[in-house]
């Protein structure tokens, strides 16, 4: 007979139970594919892991945070004193988007761990989806940890295996990089050449040989897909990743301020969530929502004056060489006003004059195109970039050459609007200065979008364009615009963590290689194969494309030429997701192939549902979408420099209905070396169930309308 226990014995047993029933705790997706489970390590570190399908994807890592001031690191010498688990399980309608309801259902696994030796507590927030995982720290109000400075945020992320990845280096200024691929095992040896590339562009450098930026996609042996990246990144820096080679392990590496420390918190406050998009598809990665499910619902209580927008302008002939964005060449490196401006020389090749913007205003009329872009046209580019110039634009003073009052009344006569542009030379305390001013003129003439630019190195001298003061300008912009019903479009910013969600007149960035780089020769046509596996993980990118002429010597002789075909540039409509659309080329290079011109014309810019057919990073992408309040179907192939053939099933047309399907395809000698132009363009009939041939050429792609017959 065993022994009864006294009161006494049977309360120490309890008690000394608890720690090894919390040492271990365990979150499930709601599909029951994912599994999070969380333990403290010895030393009271705490580690997580993670299995997708019975295997191991994340193996066991830590997590913590260096402290530079505010006391000891909050890295060990935990015990947990609570744990919760919890659903969450609803449906939200985006503003704009790739489908009009998303699906936001995980399970929640809160862990509060305490450090007797501070007496201070930190949360650890899991959520864990079908398609991944998020977490997130948490500093509660307490009395021993209200203002602290992180030295280093120390989250890991130990891959099990030598996983093929598709990476850009760690650069605190640019993500303007093509995409490598490589296992993890060759960055290191590959990342001097990369980076070395890149030096004629900018004054950019790496932070380590093994540093890289996020999102980077991965692909394991075992067919595995992988992406890591952060959600929701307020008031801190962006997330970069250096790489342990001989483990395989990614550990966070926060972009700097100019005394080189990475961020300055005030408890109550939250980090941003790092993510983990794992799926066993490639199509899988790019229907997952994962990284908008983690931002916060939309702040903005009326969201009509919010659309998508799609427009041309006044830009490719300044990118290709033809025109400039300067009224003069006569001005000396000085601050000057309009009157100086008057009495310069004009230099015969200002892009922005009111002849010029008429043009465009015309053919956006004439084609159904919403804006008109004009860069160039506001005093102050004879001397805007490279000097880290403190006042350098004002927003406000246009050159002689554009009448501003008169340019817009001439738009609004034509059912069409100019879209401005903010160019700051990256003097963000300069852009401050003069916002408010800067969007009540556009308010006074009628501008509802602005596409704003952040070239060359930031003023606050030291700082960096992912940096959290740099960070908190975008937003403060982006908020500041709201206020004044205005959308922005911000070039050369943060790389987006999805924060559209929360605030969606956030409508496009740049932020990655985008097509004025086939002008300059350095894209390559895998480039939009990789891109919507990796850049687009946080949001739209204003990639402009839609060029037709191939050939660039029409603009002062420039010996580039364009990396992919003519129908692969219509194919980026569809498979280049996002709500802010360019024709980035001139009316009279559209005027040669106005019959293709019809898809952009024609093209949708917000969706109902979309379907993500067939897709593998660096190869090839297919995908259909469904024009929001319309039973029209929109498809896009884009293929790399080998060509794609595949037969799709159109199974995800109605049943019952007959379609008209416009198609525009390569031609058969299509080439993107030598060929590009060559399309053509095909109407049959389709149905559910029907099977389309797709056959890119080298570098090319596939356009298609399919429109019910009524």
């Amino acid at each position: 007979m065993t022994p009864s226990l006294s009161p006494f014995r049977r309360l120490l047993a309890a008690l000394l139970f608890v720690p090894a029933m919390l040492s271990a705790q365990d979150a499930t997706s709601p599909d029951g594919k994912m599994h999070l489970t969380f333990r403290l390590a010895d030393g009271g570190v705490p580690t997580y892991s993670v299995d997708f399908g019975g295997k191991a994807v994340v193996l066991p890592s830590t997590l913590g945070m260096q402290l530079a001031k505010g006391g000891a690191d909050l890295m060990d010498g935990f015990v947990i004193s609570k744990t919760a688990n919890s659903t969450f399980d609803e449906t939200w309608t985006p503003v704009w988007g790739e489908e009009s309801a998303i699906r936001n259902h995980y399970n929640e696994l809160e862990v509060t761990l305490s450090q007797p030796s501070t007496q201070r507590t930190m949360v650890l927030r899991f959520r864990v989806y079908d398609d991944g995982v998020g977490l997130r720290y948490e500093f509660p109000r307490q009395k021993d940890l209200t203002y602290f400075t992180i030295k280093e945020e120390q989250t890991q992320f130990r891959m099990n295996g030598d996983h093929t990845a598709w990476w850009i280096p760690g650069d605190y200024d640019s993500q303007e990089y093509s995409w490598t691929t490589s296992r993890l095992s060759e960055i290191r040896s590959l990342m001097p050449a990369v980076v070395d590339a890149h030096k004629g562009n900018a004054s950019w450098e790496t932070f380590s040989d093994t540093g890289v930026q996020t999102t980077i996609q991965m692909k394991s042996d075992d067919g595995i897909y992988i992406a890591i990246h952060e959600a929701a990144c307020v008031d801190y820096p962006t997330m970069h990743l250096n790489l342990d080679d001989k483990t395989m392990t990614f550990t966070s590496w926060l972009t700097p301020d100019v005394e080189g420390m990475k961020g300055y918190l005030q408890a109550p406050c939250t980090t941003p969530w790092r993510t983990l998009r794992i799926t066993d598809s490639a199509t899988g990665q790019l229907a997952s929502r994962l990284t908008l499910n983690l931002n916060e619902p939309c702040k903005i209580e009326d969201t009509s004056w919010i659309h998508p927008v799609k427009y041309c302008g006044v830009w490719w002939e300044m990118i290709a060489g033809r025109k400039s964005w300067a009224y003069t060449d006569d001005l000396p490196s000085v601050k000057l006003d309009l009157d100086d401006y008057r009495k310069c020389k004009p230099n015969g090749k200002h892009g922005a004059t009111n002849e010029e913007v008429r043009r465009y205003i015309d053919f956006a009329a004439e084609n159904g195109l919403s804006q008109v872009l004009v860069e160039g046209w506001n005093i102050g580019w004879e001397d805007w970039f490279g000097h880290q110039k403190d006042y350098v634009f004002d927003f406000l003073t246009p050159y002689p050459d554009f009448d501003l009052p008169a340019l817009n009344e001439y738009a609004h006569s034509k059912g069409v609007r100019l879209m401005m542009h903010h160019e700051t030379s990256s003097s963000a305390r300069n852009y401050e200065r003069h916002m408010e001013e800067a969007y009540s003129l556009m308010n006074k003439y009628g501008y509802i979008s602005v596409k704003s630019g952040y070239v060359g190195d930031i003023v606050p001298r030291g700082e960096h364009h992912y940096g959290q003061w740099m960070n908190n300008h975008y937003l403060y912009a982006v908020k500041e615009a709201a206020k004044h019903r205005i959308m922005v479009n911000a070039h050369e910013a943060t790389r987006p963590t999805g924060l559209c969600r929360t605030y969606p007149n956030l409508v496009g960035n740049e932020s990655a290689k985008g097509t004025e780089y086939e002008a300059f020769g350095g894209l390559y046509p895998a480039h939009t194969t990789i891109l919507p596996f990796t850049r687009l993980n946080g949001g739209p990118m204003d990639y402009t494309p839609g060029i037709f002429e191939s050939d660039f010597s029409w603009a002062n002789g420039n010996v580039n030429r364009l990396n992919t075909t003519l129908a692969g540039q219509l194919a980026l409509y569809v498979t280049m997701y996002s709500p802010l659309q360019m024709a980035a080329d001139t009316p009279e290079n559209y005027a040669k192939h106005m019959d293709a011109f019809q898809f952009i014309k024609d093209v949708a810019l917000d969706w109902d549902r979309s379907v993500y057919l067939e897709a593998e990073p660096g190869q090839y992408i297919t995908i259909a979408r469904k024009a929001k309040g319309t039973d029209d179907w929109f498809m896009g192939c884009k293929a790399n420099e080998k060509g794609h053939k595949s037969t799709i099933a159109l199974d995800f047309l109605d049943k019952g209905r007959t379609y008209i399907a416009t198609i525009y395809a390569d031609a058969k000698n299509a080439n993107y070396q030598g060929n590009a132009q060559a399309y053509t363009i095909t109407k049959k009939k389709v149905r559910k169930g029907s099977k389309l041939p797709i056959i890119c050429a080298p570098g090319g792609g596939m356009a298609a309308m399919l429109t019910p017959i009524k």
